[in-house]
């Protein structure tokens, strides 16, 4: 029932808008009317203020033709830069940029599956549930759109976030994750006139990165030190360095246990300058550590997992669970009681300008998601 030519005109004019994070208007404007005419009731929440986007979230209602609670369907409005000017190619059944830009398929390849699957629903007069459409913005951003998302407006307890490129899994795992930074303060001094009086920053910071293990931890977590900034000149001893850095957990317990590691290693690199009787306060450690996003564990036996595993089944596919490693939309729905299984929809290469999807993809996706439906709603 999935009608290509359809499928393939609307991703393409979509990808066409204009929509880095931030400046997701224009494209909430163009999907409030296509979905209009589908009858939805289109709300759009106050999350800009906090966002900073110059629109809030938008949120999709479509009355369901057969009782029941609403099923939540997602989707990110925004797209990473360079995503501007997107000139959109289909070749031999494989849609790219023309290589200037990225394509845009994260995410709105999710945005035209889920418009077609609504579409079909309703030209073909198929019983569905009720349906909730959440599109959010500043995905890219750190997920501030569903961080900042009104969840008073959606009454859905599960459903499924497209976000991923695997058309073949279902992700039911994603850690949580801490944001950590560091500031030391030294000493500014002439590097080859004075070093003595030098107190630097750096080297401070170098000593408590060294004394860290990084990269992967155990099977649930892992720790990564990303950013380091600081120094004037190479004939100045830097006063200040900053270093920016995260940890990621399936396990809680292990993510406030690697926090504290770094965060003691940052502490006892600055209490091993031997104190200075003209500035005793020197090095100084300034720190914050923030809960980026908390993490997600859907059991297996839960609906959104065995009725999505059904689906494919019907449609002669497997749906494999995935634990993956990075963070979406669905932790932030699952802090707020929202079980949202994240499937793909075929982009590869996200976030570059080799960014590509095939056509057949998204149809394979758009069935599923159909067939979802059709489930869910008996």
């Amino acid at each position: 029932m999935i009608n290509t030519e359809r499928l393939t005109n609307l991703f393409t004019r979509i990808v066409a808008i204009d929509s880095i994070s931030g400046h997701e208007q224009a494209i909430s404007v163009e999907i409030q009317k296509i979905t209009q005419d589908l009858g939805a009731v289109c709300e759009t929440d106050s999350s800009g203020r906090n966002t900073g986007s110059n629109t809030g979230n938008l949120i999709l209602k479509f009355k369901g033709s057969r009782p029941g609670k609403p099923l939540l369907l997602s989707a990110h409005m925004d797209t990473v830069e360079p995503g501007c000017g997107i000139k959109p190619r289909l070749q031999d059944g494989i849609f790219s940029s023309d290589g200037s830009t990225i394509l845009g398929a994260d995410d709105k390849s999710a945005i035209a599956i889920i418009l077609e699957v609504i579409t079909v629903l309703i030209e073909n007069q198929l019983p569905h549930c009720p349906l909730e459409f959440v599109l959010t913005t500043c995905e890219e951003a750190g997920l501030q759109g569903a961080k900042h998302l009104d969840f008073s407006l959606i009454s859905a307890t599960q459903g499924y976030v497209l976000d991923t490129s695997d058309t073949g899994i279902i992700v039911t795992r994603a850690p949580a994750a801490n944001r950590l930074e560091f500031k030391i303060i030294g000493k500014d001094a002439h590097a080859g006139v004075a070093p003595e009086e030098g107190i630097n920053a750096i080297y401070y910071a170098s000593k408590a990165i060294a004394g860290l293990e990084l990269g992967r931890i155990d099977h649930e977590t892992t720790c990564n030190i990303g950013v380091i900034t600081g120094g004037i000149a190479t004939n100045i001893i830097p006063n200040m360095v900053t270093v920016r850095g995260e940890v990621r957990s399936h396990n809680n317990k292990k993510l406030e246990i690697e926090t504290e590691r770094i965060l003691k290693s940052f502490q006892n690199a600055v209490k091993s300058k031997t104190a200075n009787e003209d500035q005793p306060e020197l090095p100084r450690l300034e720190y914050s550590i923030e809960n980026d996003f908390p993490l997600t564990n859907i059991p297996e036996d839960h609906s959104v997992i065995t009725i999505a595993q059904q689906a494919a089944k019907n449609l002669g596919r497997t749906l494999k669970l995935k634990s993956t490693g990075g963070g979406s939309d669905a932790n932030i729905f699952f802090e707020n009681g929202i079980m949202a299984g994240v499937i793909g929809t075929g982009m590869t290469d996200m976030h570059t300008v080799r960014e590509s999807i095939k056509l057949e993809d998204m149809v394979q996706t758009a069935n599923l998601l159909l067939e979802i439906i059709r489930l869910y709603s008996e």
